[in-house]
């Protein structure tokens, strides 16, 4: 129980960014890191409160408590409510990082033209809590690269002000989205790599926790 006492605050899944009542931009992420990651955490102890995006996912530990959100924009509020109070934060959701800047209240028909869906920046969540961090409160990103892997983790490790990035890529076969699992390197502040080889999701979740 070496996480006993500890405020963990995991997010997971996709966002769902709405066009119209029926359609929505997203993408592939299933949730499947994000819940290895907390129940890793409530099985070492911790108290952990899990956000997740529209995923079919069910978690076992009763340590976890969850909140279930769609949009990004309800994830970031949920974000900033949990935050405050967590010793360690840990974005692995895949949040949308645009959304329709206006959202047609009735099915958009089909026409036979084009139809063109002007798009809007979503608010940093991560950047934002890197900029609240509190003292001694921990905060690990995850990065999805498909190109110039390292280096763009690691930009975004100093940016967003974060201890640990966790870089993975769908360039690797098996790994990243949908998959039970997944192949990352792990980056530390202070310079430190350390990659791993194919692993199950609940291998990596444990992985996080020994670095830690």
């Amino acid at each position: 129980m070496i996480f006993k006492g500890k405020n963990v605050l995991v997010t997971a899944g996709p966002t769902h960014e709405a066009i119209d009542p029926i359609r929505f931009i997203g993408n592939h992420s299933s949730g499947k890191m994000g819940f290895a990651i907390a129940e890793a955490f409530a099985n070492a102890g911790a108290k952990v409160k899990l956000i997740s995006g529209p995923v079919c996912l069910n978690t076992k530990n009763t340590s976890i408590s969850r909140t279930d959100v769609t949009s990004a924009k309800q994830m970031y509020d949920a974000c900033l409510k949990y935050a405050p109070q967590s010793d360690i934060i840990v974005m692995s959701a895949a949040v949308a990082d645009f959304t329709p800047l206006k959202t047609s209240k009735q099915k958009i028909k089909k026409t036979g033209k084009n139809l063109i869906i002007k798009l809007v920046p979503t608010k940093d969540i991560l950047a934002e809590l890197g900029k609240r961090k509190k003292k001694n409160q921990i905060i690990i990103g995850f990065a999805l690269e498909t190109e110039n892997e390292i280096s763009n983790a690691k930009k975004k490790l100093k940016i967003k002000n974060l201890d640990y990035i966790i870089l993975n890529s769908p360039n690797d076969r098996n790994s990243a989205f949908r998959y039970d699992t997944n192949k990352i390197t792990i980056i530390s502040k202070k310079g430190k790599i350390v990659k791993f080889g194919l692993k199950t999701k609940t291998e990596v979740a444990h992985e996080i926790l020994k670095i830690l």
